[in-house]
């Protein structure tokens, strides 16, 4: 019988993933209607609508089939749907949060749009920006990132994006793709050309 009163050790910490993706991301699979989808837009969102895709890879840079992904952003006009946010909100039931998990050949995307400029907490301009997080097996802790956009001018002189090295920039920047709404960022968990991810 063991003694109760002495411990039992360290107990290994559980991963972030796989998911139950019956709960989180069913995405249509089953009878199930989503709390959270890959989609932003809402009926009275205004802005430049964009769609984000790319894929998620591994340190061997093999896919992975099943992480998950959130976003968080602010609104095309720079406002977020929160209470911290004591700004008016122009779109009322804009969330600003979307959930999504990958498929079988690592692909993700969101619908949503692109966020406007938002002051950092000295109230510096940032330039449009997505906040990111990643879910992955494996992983003890999620990680975070920001996904930037190729064809803003701001990006030169965004206070976070300017504490990346110049070399390693690109792995934050969604690259649009020639005549469509849409830009493409492929994630790196590890490895050659890793996702820059931040220390929250």
């Amino acid at each position: 019988m063991q003694d109760s009163a002495k411990p039992n050790g360290i107990t290994p910490s559980q991963t972030v993933g796989p998911f139950f993706k019956y709960g989180l991301t069913p995405t249509g699979d089953y009878a199930w209607n989503d709390a959270f989808t890959n989609s932003t837009l809402t009926p009275d969102v205004t802005g430049d609508r964009v769609r984000i895709e790319g894929r998620v890879f591994d340190g061997d840079g093999v896919v992975v089939p099943d992480a998950m992904l959130e976003i968080w952003q602010a609104d095309a006009q720079g406002r977020f749907a929160d209470p911290q946010d004591k700004r008016a909100l122009p779109n009322a039931s804009f969330r600003g949060f979307a959930r999504c998990g990958t498929d079988k050949d690592g692909n993700y995307s969101f619908d949503t749009i692109k966020p406007g400029v938002v002051p950092d907490p000295d109230g510096k301009p940032q330039a449009p920006h997505i906040v990111l997080a990643v879910f992955a097996r494996g992983m003890l802790r999620h990680l975070y990132t920001r996904i930037y956009f190729s064809d803003e001018a701001g990006n030169a002189a965004d206070p976070v994006l300017g504490l990346v090295p110049a070399d390693r920039r690109a792995t934050l920047i969604a690259v649009r793709e020639a005549g469509k709404p849409v830009y493409r960022l492929d994630l790196r968990l590890q490895g050659d050309n890793e996702t820059v991810f931040f220390d929250v």
